[in-house]
């Protein structure tokens, strides 16, 4: 079973990218953030017409999350618990039927944080803290997990090309870094750092000065996962060429494949 995570940047702006990408590597679930429209707005029909049934978390212009899937879903819970109040939507999970029981699968686009000193980064950990405990509530479960999407975390000085480009920013915080930690200390697996522990593996590079041509990326898209999923774990990826396509995300698809038979 093939799983992957996509911050699109804009679904309307890069309609034709995405549903390239995912005619070409088929991904059984693909999560997907910051698609920046309603619900009622998401382009469900192209994507329906590959087979994809379709869970959307959105808010107009800004943020939104969804999960396309081959497989029904049995259950489907947008939102972040913890605090009614916040209206951002950044946080949706579904639980699926597979051969060998379920898994449930999360798109997650937790807030960028910047600049830090402000209610921004205050709420950037805040939100941390909760998914903290919403994964460790999912984890009691002891089934399948995975926890997909653009963290906006830069866990480790490997994880950038120029990590002192980055130390006044919230992605690489000591305060943002030690959440990871923490999160991944609950019992959690990083797929790609297990399949691929070396230099220049990147998910991000910015519009901004060349970041693509010169490689100046960061890893900040992750999928983390349970130990019943990380004992399934056949391999992952990034799909990195995506980026030199035209009118790219500056996000790129990551992947992994479970054998969930």
């Amino acid at each position: 079973m093939k799983i992957a995570t996509w911050n699109i940047n804009g679904i309307k702006a890069r309609l034709d990218t995405a549903l390239t990408w995912v005619a070409d590597a088929k991904p059984d679930v693909l999560c997907l953030q910051e698609i920046k429209c309603v619900d009622e707005a998401f382009p469900a029909a192209p994507f329906e017409s590959l087979g994809y049934n379709i869970a959307v978390h959105g808010q107009k212009g800004f943020n939104g999350v969804a999960i396309l899937s081959k497989l029904r879903f049995d259950d489907v819970r947008p939102g972040l618990p913890g605090a009614p109040e916040d209206a951002q939507a950044r946080y949706i999970e579904a639980t699926l039927t597979v051969p060998s029981g379920v898994v449930t699968v999360a798109s997650i686009y937790l807030p960028n944080g910047n600049p830090i000193g402000t209610e921004k980064f205050a709420y950037k950990l805040a939100w941390m803290d909760r998914f903290q405990d919403r994964a460790r509530a999912l984890l009691a479960e002891e089934q399948p997990l995975v926890l997909a999407g653009d963290y906006n975390v830069i866990p480790e000085p490997l994880d950038a090309k120029n990590p002192e480009n980055w130390v006044n920013d919230a992605l690489y915080q000591s305060e943002t870094r030690t959440r990871f930690r923490t999160l991944l200390n609950c019992g959690f697996t990083d797929a790609i750092r297990t399949c691929h522990p070396g230099p220049n593996v990147f998910s991000f590079w910015d519009y901004q000065a060349g970041a693509w041509q010169k490689n100046d990326g960061i890893r900040i898209d992750h999928m983390l996962l349970s130990p019943q999923a990380a004992d399934r774990l056949i391999a992952s990826g990034i799909d990195r060429h995506t980026r030199g396509w035209e009118k790219p995300s500056d996000h790129v698809p990551v992947w992994i494949e479970l054998d969930l038979g």
